[in-house]
Order: structure tokens, then C-alpha cells, then sequence
């Protein structure tokens, strides 16, 4: 159901409120680049610093902006599965195609009561829901096995997996067979999870260059995999430098830089360190984006 390259685009703010017209603006220029769709109000857009009003309304501008040309797969997880069903309702009612749900963070969930948590949604809002899979936010691995028992609810219909493994990947595509698409979490994992049969990215690089990793992911669907290994090694230093501090904390300096938002983050997220604001300009100097 979803192949490509997906943006999890950043939410974009000037003096304290959301920038609509820069978030119209990324968008567009998206869409420019051949993304497949976007991802708003995920962890690249700040999800836990929004009001559920700001939320809603991210949401619901990202669908009007995009106008049917792209996929939206609306962020609408928590870590209060009451509240996981609101959002994604309201996700429905806007007009989303499909919610993106993390795992529950802080309060640590068994593996049943993960099952129970996405199976509940699921079964309240008839919407396709990715799954969202990143230990290193939420303390708590979805495991192999239970993803493969949510694979089997009618509308979880895929997997964001950023566990880092590659073997975790591996046989969570292996026992939830070609029907359910494994979409990447790591921008630099893409390509070898294509190779596994991953279906694409949710990306956050493609905030900035959504033209190449488009191009990279069309290549590889398209069997087109020498083509899309030289892509992967191009991009590989740049994937790298969106991650020289806590995401999305250089993507948004990064935008900044190129002059398509003003850099500015909610605390408990701060501007980047002046060394690592240097590592990020060398870097966007060397791809030319500045």
C-alpha cells in the first residue's frame, strides 16, 4: 500500500507560533522533488511541544496544501492510547490517508499491551495505520512476533522500523510477508533494507534534498540497484549530518541555512552548537545547498 519516500517534514515555527506559510512552502517544494508523501506532527515535526490544537491543525493544513497530489500519513501516536485514538480520528476526518503511530514511550509496555494498544486504535478508526518502531525514543522494541500478530489486524498495513537492525528487519519482512510494506526509519538504512524488500523511507533528509532521495528510492524500486547503491554512498555524508544532534535539531538548522525557514525549535530542543553548526554548513557547502 505504501512505496516511496515518504518526508517527515518538520513543523516549522516563527516566534513561538507554527509558520503555516513556510510549512505551505516545504511542502511544495516536496512535492517538487518527487516525494511520494509526508508525514506531519511525527518526531521531525516536534509532535511532543505541540498543543493538540496545533497538532490538529498541522494535520489538517498538510492535507489542504498537498490536495490529493501526495500521500499524507498523519503522525497521531502517544503514549495514552485514548488519546492515540482522538488524534487519529481526527486524522480521518481531515482527510489523511493513513496515521503513523509510535510506540507508547515512557510508561514501558509489555508486548501484549502493545498488541492491545495498536489493535485498539485500529480497531476504533478505519484508517491504514503504520506502525512506528524506535527504541531509542520510547525504551520499549514492537518485537518481531508481535508485529507480525498486528500485520494480521485488516487496517495495520505496515511498519516504520528504526530499531537500527538490520536483522530485526530482516525477519520482520520474513514473517510478515510481501503484503505488509517495511518502510525504513534511518535514512541511511535505506538502501539496505530495499535490498531486503523494503518498501522506502520515511526520511528525514528529504526535507532538504527530496529530489535525490526520491531518485535513489525510485531506483531501487525500479530494480535499478547499481544505480541506487552510487545514490546511497553520494548521499550517506549528508544522511550523517542530520543526525550530529538529536532530531530535528540540524534538519531545521540545516533549512535555516538554505533559507526556507527561520531555525527556530521549542524548548526542551535548542539551536545546535556552533561546532556542530560548522560540521552542518561543510557539509551542505560540499552538496551545494548552500
Amino acid at each position: 500500500m505504501f512505496s516511496g519516500t515518504f518526508t517527515a517534514i518538520v513543523t516549522p515555527f516563527k516566534d513561538g507560533l507554527v509558520d503555516v506559510d513556510a510549512l505551505k512552502k516545504l511542502i511544495r517544494f516536496g512535492i517538487d522533488g518527487g516525494v511520494t508523501g509526508f508525514i506531519p506532527c511525527g518526531t521531525t515535526g516536534e509532535s511532543p511541544t505541540l498543543t493538540h490544537e496545533e497538532h490538529n491543525r498541522v494535520v489538517e493544513i498538510t492535507v489542504k496544501e498537498v490536495a490529493g497530489r501526495v500521500k499524507v500519513i498523519a503522525g497521531t501516536g502517544s503514549n495514552s492510547t485514548s488519546e492515540a485514538v482522538s488524534l487519529t480520528r481526527h486524522a480521518k476526518l481531515v482527510g489523511a490517508d493513513a496515521a503513523l503511530m509510535v510506540s507508547p514511550y515512557y510508561n514501558k509496555p509489555t508486548q501484549e499491551g502493545l498488541y492491545q494498544h495498536f489493535k485498539t486504535v485500529a480497531e476504533a478508526v478505519d484508517i491504514p495505520i503504520v506502525l512506528y518502531n524506535i527504541q531509542g525514543r520510547t525504551s520499549v522494541n514492537i518485537d518481531n512476533h508481535t508485529v507480525q500478530r498486528l500485520s494480521r489486524v485488516p487496517n495495520i498495513v505496515a511498519v516504520k522500523e528504526a530499531s537500527g537492525s538490520i536483522l530485526q528487519m530482516s525477519e520482520v519482512i520474513r514473517l510478515c510477508g510481501r503484503d505488509f510494506d517495511v518502510l525504513s526509519g534511518d535514512d541511511q538504512m535505506t538502501f539496505p533494507l530495499m535490498a531486503l524488500g523494503g518498501k522506502g523511507v520515511i526520511s528525514v533528509v528529504s526535507n532538504i534534498v527530496p529530489d535525490r532521495m526520491s531518485a535513489m528510492v525510485r531506483d531501487m524500486l525500479a530494480g535499478e540497484t547499481e544505480k541506487a547503491r552510487t545514490a546511497h554512498f553520494d548521499l550517506f555524508e549528508l544522511c550523517q549530518a542530520m543526525f550530529v544532534e538529536t532530531n530535528p535539531i540540524p534538519v531545521k538548522a540545516a533549512l535555516g541555512l538554505m533559507g526556507k525557514i527561520v531555525p527556530e525549535y521549542r524548548l526542551p530542543l535548542c539551536p545546535p552548537s556552533e561546532a556542530n553548526l560548522e560540521k552542518l554548513k561543510t557539509v551542505l557547502e560540499k552538496y551545494d545547498l548552500i
